[in-house]
């Protein structure tokens, strides 16, 4: 290699370790933001905000708007939207409540028939964007308000409760401390082994990494973090059951979109759908399973809402789809796609729950929590459009 080629493997190696580090620096930012909210709500409420008890409390309040994130970050990813999540959401808890407190149908069969549902609605609304080329607000738009209805005909406008022990416990139930220790022990292991793989992989293909120091300076910091979360909760009552399929959920569908061809490819129809036709990506097919996936998504957060409530009521999951969109843009997820993580959305979705949560202690009366949300919101999709444009 002469020296000109030299100088321009060097000028790339920095090239690429610069953009590494901006996109770093944009995903600490978010992390700073809700350290700085949660030290502000901690302040205003005197101490109140970072006790045990408020915290399990809000590891509860944030599973729901993280779990219809995780599929709505696939949705935005392919440049589409999803409207109908939160209307899902009360329509397939209602069903599973349906089933088990007028036809005494076991626990495991009517989380089956929901999930079902919802994986199906999310089919349907795939084939019609993919098929018929309706565009997704319409269809999803058409969603909201058709299952809507639903939800207030089958229950007939009533709330239907109570449910049985072994449903309730999907969302009131809490993880013993040895198991505890165990899954979060293999979760530090399995983070440790993630970051510094994909470390060699990238030394491997000739990208810019960080210094060995600030990797394992990084690493020591998400594991103290993890720490003392589970030491937090457990001053309460534990890990929550829906904190736990969170994680899980996170894993997999982070897997699924950084590691699977499946995920490479709804990645590449939103950077440029047409270039994804032509490299021979079945693109109508992709769409199906990103509508379907999202849909089954929002069935799973319906049944641990349901859970939660201990009821089906016809006002479960209104507004939810919009906290999921602005968890997703407030992580990082483009609106004009090909752009976003699943652990992002998920820190927006925490960053959602810290305010409302944090506002209620408050007493904020509710509209000025709409106003607060909606700029917060805005914000996020400035500095995330003006990162781009830099």
């Amino acid at each position: 290699m002469n020296s000109t080629e030299k100088n321009i493997s060097l000028d790339n190696t920095k090239f690429w370790q610069k953009l590494s580090l901006k996109f770093d620096l944009r995903a600490y930012t978010m992390i700073f933001a809700l350290i700085a909210i949660w030290i502000a709500f901690s302040v205003f409420t005197e101490g109140n905000f970072f006790t045990p008890r408020n915290l399990s409390n809000l590891s509860r309040q944030m599973s729901i708007t993280a779990i219809l994130a995780i599929g709505m970050v696939m949705v935005i990813v392919a440049t589409h939207i999803d409207l109908s999540v939160g209307s899902l959401l009360g329509l397939c808890g209602g069903i599973a409540a349906i089933l088990q407190v007028w036809y005494k149908v076991p626990t495991v069969w009517a989380i089956t028939a929901a999930l079902t549902v919802g994986a199906g609605m999310g089919a349907f609304h795939g084939y019609c964007v993919a098929y018929h080329r309706i565009p997704a607000f319409i269809v999803t738009l058409a969603g909201l308000m058709a299952y809507r209805g639903m939800l207030m005909g089958l229950t007939k406008g009533t709330t239907v409760a109570p449910l049985q022990p072994s449903f309730k416990i999907i969302s009131g139930g809490y993880l013993d401390l040895t198991q505890g220790i165990i899954l979060v022990s293999i979760g530090i292991i399995a983070l440790i082994l993630g970051r510094f793989s994909a470390r060699r992989a990238k030394i491997k293909y000739g990208f810019g990494v960080r210094p060995l120091y600030l990797e394992i300076l990084i690493t020591a910091f998400y594991c103290t973090m993890i720490g003392m979360a589970t030491w937090v909760l457990y001053q309460y009552e534990g890990i929550p059951y829906p904190i736990i399929i969170v994680l899980v959920l996170t894993l997999i569908f982070a897997f699924i979109t950084n590691n699977t061809r499946f995920g490479r490819q709804v990645y590449a129809m939103g950077g440029n759908i047409e270039a994804a036709k032509l490299s021979g990506i079945n693109v109508k097919r992709r769409t199906i399973g990103i509508f379907t996936l999202a849909s089954l998504l929002a069935a799973v957060a319906g049944v641990i809402s349901t859970a939660r409530l201990n009821a089906a009521t016809i006002t479960a999951g209104e507004n939810a789809e919009l906290d999921a969109i602005a968890a997703c843009v407030i992580g990082g997820t483009s609106l004009l796609g090909g752009a976003g993580s699943i652990p992002g959305a998920i820190l927006g979705a925490l960053v959602m729950a810290s305010l409302d949560n944090g506002m209620s202690m408050m007493n904020v009366q509710p509209f000025w929590q709409f106003i607060i949300k909606g700029y917060v919101l805005l914000v996020a999709v400035w500095v995330d459009l003006n990162t781009k444009n830099k």
